[in-house]
């Protein structure tokens, strides 16, 4: 089966979901998304969306709170073209239905999270991500220029590489066509020409033990682009949320929203003694790489599984109001937090790397886009600043619409693309190697390369990688395609980028921390 499209999109979260809108009135949209269509990580991000909305805030304020959060790493330029177009894609947002909250007198009612000087964090309660991901996803469906094809796992992309006699995988000048797409229900694959793609597969939170993502996020299109030549960047530097909840029979981990710190709970350990000034004096609300690094340093020393977030002192209506979804949640594993501490662990949060882009969301493939998590645009640098994340999908996507516009209208499709060739295959029916895999791929990353790494783990996790990597390449050749066998390639791929990119980077900097190479991270002394 063929199918053509003017723009093809990969995902359905902010990322994608924002650009299908833009792009629709000028062509013909499909979107492509693995699960059903409001399963994405935007669905389940809970603090909200950073903008600067009023005095006595300012653009240069946030740009510097991000440069610092960043590490200095941050592309001064790229910050500075988001953080000035934050107002006027909020605002966009609201037109298209989101609901933010607004205080008695009429004006939003903005939250301020770690590494923020000041409140500026729009909400929707602790469901702010829900409430973005139901708006822009009814206005998607109401729209008759875009189709959605939900349950469909995105393959590869389709380049010279799939021709015969292709472009050499060393070749530089390479365009994409469009994409392999495997329809879930029958295990076809399906041949999408596109004259512009945009990836917008989210992150790969999956890759560890513990992670507040949801199943869906294996850096697919990370590993997709890679496949295909493209840059991949910065994949050392993995965000570890410091506070999701304790309850380690939960996948995936239920987040606890930097924002409950920013209204002023504190990070405690069991015995109920702060720590936080033993590390930075910005305390509880210090940046995550350097929360993180705090609460793991707590757990080694303790020996306990986990530290304790205290939102006693809280008044009740504060949390009925702003954080009722972590309230009814505590309360479902017996935890009422206007009694008792919560229990809170480190997680694997957010991939502030990826695919490298240009401010218009340009990947170096030609007629490809890269938006969200999966990209790379060099706004977050070492560490990504809270509430960041949601404002640079907009931005970028808004930014990549206006660039594949124009383009899609002067390009022809290319028709002689071959289809999917899947002769010699045959169903594996040998589910326990790809479930053990992934067991050996999330312990490898999550014991060697997690929120403290030193040379010997990294050479370490290299090791068992690469035997992990040529048992799958092996298993995937042989097998008719499944979302699983895929995911797991996926996920092997992004494993061994963050494994090689962390063993090049031979300094402590932002969320990549090595214990060979302490003395050059810095960090704001509390002392």
């Amino acid at each position: 089966m063929r199918k053509k499209v003017d723009f093809l999109v990969i995902g359905t979260g902010i990322a994608g979901l924002s650009y299908a809108l833009k792009v629709s009135a000028h062509g013909k949209v499909c979107i492509v998304t693995k699960s059903e269509a409001q399963e994405s990580a935007t669905r389940y991000a809970q603090g909200g969306i950073a903008a600067v909305m009023y005095t006595p805030d300012t653009y240069e304020k946030h740009i510097r709170d991000t440069m610092i959060a960043g590490d200095e790493l941050s592309d001064p330029e790229i910050v500075r073209i988001t953080i000035t177009e934050s107002t006027d894609r909020v605002k966009e947002l609201v037109e298209w239905g989101v609901a933010f909250d607004k205080n008695p007198t009429g004006k939003y009612d903005l939250a301020k999270e770690g590494g923020h000087s000041e409140f500026r964090v729009l909400h929707h309660k602790d469901q702010t991500g829900a409430e973005i991901e139901n708006s822009l996803l009814q206005r998607v469906k109401e729209n008759k220029n875009i189709e959605i094809l939900e349950n469909h796992f995105a393959v590869d992309i389709i380049t010279e590489h799939h021709f015969e006699n292709g472009t050499s995988p060393d070749n530089n000048s390479i365009t994409c066509y469009g994409a392999y797409v495997l329809n879930k229900s029958n295990h076809h694959i399906i041949t999408i020409l596109a004259k512009t793609t945009m990836i917008a597969t989210g992150g790969a939170g999956n890759v560890y033990a513990t992670t507040t993502n949801p199943p869906v996020a294996t850096g697919d299109g990370i590993a997709m682009v890679r496949r295909a030549n493209g840059d991949i960047e910065k994949m050392e530097f993995i965000q570890f949320h410091p506070t999701s909840l304790y309850n380690p029979a939960e996948k995936p981990s239920f987040l606890i929203t930097e924002a409950l710190r920013g209204s002023g709970a504190i990070l405690k350990t069991r015995q109920g003694k702060e720590f936080m000034q033993k590390y930075d004096a910005r305390l509880s609300l210090a940046p995550r790489d350097i929360v993180a690094r705090a609460i793991d340093n707590e757990l080694k020393i303790s020996g306990d599984d986990f530290v304790c977030l205290d939102a006693r002192h809280l008044e009740m209506q504060v949390i009925l109001n702003h954080f009722p979804a972590i309230y009814a949640k505590c309360l479902s594993i017996g935890i009422d937090m206007t009694k008792v501490m919560i229990p809170v662990v480190p997680a694997a949060h957010y991939t502030c790397g990826g695919i490298k882009v240009d401010a218009y969301g340009r990947c170096k493939i030609r007629n490809l886009y890269a938006s969200g998590e999966c990209a790379s645009t060099g706004l977050h640098g070492a560490n990504r600043l809270a509430s960041n994340s949601l404002l640079e999908s907009l931005v970028f996507s808004h930014r990549a619409a206006l660039d594949a516009v124009p383009l899609a209208k002067s390009l022809q499709f290319m028709n002689e693309i071959p289809d999917w060739n899947a002769s010699g295959t045959v169903f594996n029916e040998e589910m326990i190697l790809i479930t053990q895999s992934l067991k050996e791929l999330q312990g490898i990353m999550t014991n060697y390369v997690g929120i403290v790494r030193s040379n010997l783990r990294l050479k370490r996790a290299y090791d068992r990688l690469q035997i992990l990597q040529e048992e799958t390449e092996d298993l995937y050749e042989k097998s008719v395609l499944t979302e699983k066998i895929c995911e797991l390639r996926n996920m092997i791929t992004v494993a061994g980028l963050i494994i090689q990119m962390a063993m090049e980077r031979k300094e402590s900097r932002g969320l990549h921390h090595s214990i060979d190479y302490p003395k050059q991270y810095k960090t704001e002394s509390a002392n």
